[in-house]
C-alpha cells in the first residue's frame, strides 16, 4: 500500500496558526467555512517541502508516482497538462525547429510551437464517423525520412473521443530515425493501471504528460509530466521549472499523489467501475442507443444521429435533470467517467436517457454536421504569426491567410491553423460553433496584404 505523503503532512499541521505567511485567507472566518480546503492550502514551510527543490514529502510522492507510471522521473504539475506540454516541447525545440503535429492536437500544443518558434508539420489521419483519427505510421515515416529538422512527434493518447494512437508503431518509426516520441496523455492517466499498462503513454514515449485530474480522483489542474529517455531528464527538469508557478497549490499537489495512489491501492474499484460502464452500455444498446467506437472505457460517447436527435438538445434535456455531460458537438454526447463512478450513477443516467429517447419534442432535431475542412497552406505557421495582421469580419475572410489559430471548443482544436488559407467550409464551421477561440468580436486575424 502506498502512503499519501503530501496529504498526511498537510493534515498533521492543519491546525497550525497561519497568520504570518501566505496565502492571505489565513484559513479563517467565512472563507474557511466556504472553502474547507483552506486548512491545507499553505506555502513552502519547514514541514511542507518545496516543489522546486523537493527533499521530503513531495520528493517521496514524485518517486512513488514515477514507480507507478514506469518512468525514470515524474514531476507533479499544478497547471494542468498544458504546463507539461510546454515543458516537453521546450525540450524538443532544442533538437530541431520542426515537430510533427496531428491536425486534431490540443491548442496547448500549437501555443507551445508558437512560443518556441517551432514549425508544426501538420499530419492528418482519416476520419471515422465524423471524428479525425490518429495519423498512420506510414504518414509519419513519409514526413520524417527526408527532413532532419523534425525533432519528433507529439500525439494525443487517447484523444478526446477515446481513439487510440498506434504508439508501438510510432515508437519503431521515430526511433529508427533517432526522433522523439512525445505523448499528450491529458486523457489517459488511468491507462497506467490497465493490465500490462495497455495503451499507456509511458510504455513507449520519451516524454509524456498525464492529465490526472481528468480521469482520476484529483483536483482540477492536477497533472504529472514524466520522462523515460535518460538523456532528457536534466532538460525536462529544467523546463518544468520554467513553466511551473512559484506558488503551487498544495491541495492540488496532494490530490495528484492521492488520486494516482488511490487507484494503485484500490485496483478493485477500477475493475468495478469498468464493469459498471460496460453493463450500462449493454443496457443502453439493448434499448436502441448507439455508441461511438471509443477504445477507452472512461469515454462513453452516445451517437444521437441514429435517433434523429441533436446532441445539444439531448444535453439540455439532461441538464434540466441535473446530469451534465462533458462534451456535445451536435452529434455525439460524451460522458466522462472515472474509477469512482458506480452502478448507481449509471442507473440514474440510464433512466434519464430512456425518458430522453421518448421525448417527442426532441425527435427530428438532428442536423447533419459540417465536415472538418481541409485547408490550403501557403506560408509557414511561424511566418504567419510574426507577420503584420489585420482584423476582418469572419464572413469576409475567404481566401485570406489566417494569422492565428482559430477553432471550436470543446474539444479545443483549431479549424484553421496560422498560415493556412481560410476556406468557405472553415467559415461555415466557425460560424456554427457555439464557443470559439481566436476570433475577436466576430472578426478573424488575417495576415495583412
Amino acid at each position: 500500500m502506498y502512503e499519501y505523503f503530501i496529504y498526511e503532512q498537510l493534515k498533521k499541521h492543519a491546525k497550525a496558526n497561519k497568520c504570518f505567511h501566505v496565502p492571505g485567507h489565513k484559513a479563517r472566518g467565512d472563507f474557511k467555512v466556504k472553502f474547507p480546503v483552506a486548512e491545507t492550502d499553505v506555502t513552502e514551510l519547514s514541514y511542507s517541502d518545496n516543489l522546486f527543490c523537493p527533499t521530503d514529502a513531495i520528493a517521496y510522492a514524485q518517486r512513488d508516482i514515477a514507480q507507478i507510471s514506469g518512468a525514470r522521473k515524474s514531476y507533479i504539475l499544478t497547471g494542468g497538462s498544458t504546463a507539461g506540454v510546454l515543458a516537453m516541447l521546450y525540450v524538443a525545440s532544442r533538437r530541431g525547429n520542426k515537430l510533427l503535429v496531428p491536425r486534431n492536437s490540443h491548442q496547448s500544443v500549437w501555443n507551445a510551437c508558437r512560443l518556441f518558434n517551432v514549425e508544426p508539420v501538420i499530419v492528418q489521419g482519416e476520419e471515422r464517423e465524423g471524428v479525425i483519427l490518429p495519423p498512420s505510421p506510414e504518414q509519419v515515416e513519409g514526413l520524417i525520412e527526408n527532413d532532419m529538422n523534425i525533432a519528433g512527434m507529439i500525439v494525443a493518447q487517447p484523444d478526446y473521443y477515446g481513439n487510440e494512437a498506434p504508439l508501438s508503431a510510432y515508437y519503431s518509426v521515430l526511433h529508427a530515425y533517432n526522433r522523439l516520441l512525445i505523448v499528450d496523455g491529458a486523457h489517459g492517466a488511468h491507462l497506467a493501471f490497465e493490465p500490462e499498462r495497455k495503451g499507456y503513454a509511458g510504455v513507449y514515449a520519451d516524454m509524456w504528460v498525464d492529465g490526472a485530474h481528468k480521469s482520476l480522483p484529483v483536483l482540477t489542474q492536477g497533472a504529472v509530466v514524466s520522462v523515460n529517455n535518460q538523456s532528457l531528464v536534466a532538460e525536462l527538469e529544467e523546463a518544468v521549472s520554467c513553466f511551473r508557478t512559484t506558488s503551487p497549490s498544495y491541495p492540488i499537489m496532494a490530490s495528484v499523489e492521492y488520486g494516482i495512489k488511490y487507484v494503485a491501492n484500490n485496483l478493485k474499484a477500477l475493475d468495478e467501475a469498468k464493469a459498471a460502464a460496460e453493463a450500462f452500455k449493454e443496457r443502453a444498446r439493448a434499448n436502441g442507443f448507439v455508441f461511438y467506437p471509443s477504445g477507452d472505457w472512461t469515454k462513453i460517447i452516445i451517437d444521437f444521429k441514429p435517433l434523429g436527435i441533436s446532441s445539444d438538445a439531448a444535453a439540455e434535456f439532461l441538464e434540466k435533470r441535473g446530469i451534465y455531460a462533458e462534451l456535445s458537438d451536435g452529434r455525439y454526447l460524451l460522458f466522462y467517467v472515472s474509477p469512482v463512478v458506480n452502478k448507481k450513477d449509471f442507473n440514474v443516467l440510464f433512466a434519464a436517457l430512456l425518458k430522453l429517447k421518448e421525448h417527442k419534442k426532441l425527435a427530428g432535431s438532428y442536423r447533419e454536421l459540417l465536415p472538418f475542412p481541409k485547408n490550403e497552406r501557403t506560408y509557414s505557421f511561424v511566418y504567419a504569426l510574426k507577420h503584420k495582421r489585420e482584423y476582418i469580419p469572419l464572413r469576409e475572410a475567404e481566401g485570406r491567410m489566417c494569422a492565428v489559430n482559430v477553432g471550436v471548443t470543446p474539444p479545443c482544436i483549431p479549424v484553421v491553423v496560422a498560415g493556412e488559407i481560410i476556406s468557405k467550409e472553415a467559415i461555415a464551421v466557425l460560424s456554427e460553433g457555439k464557443k470559439t477561440f481566436g476570433l475577436i468580436g466576430g472578426n478573424v486575424p488575417v495576415v495583412k496584404k
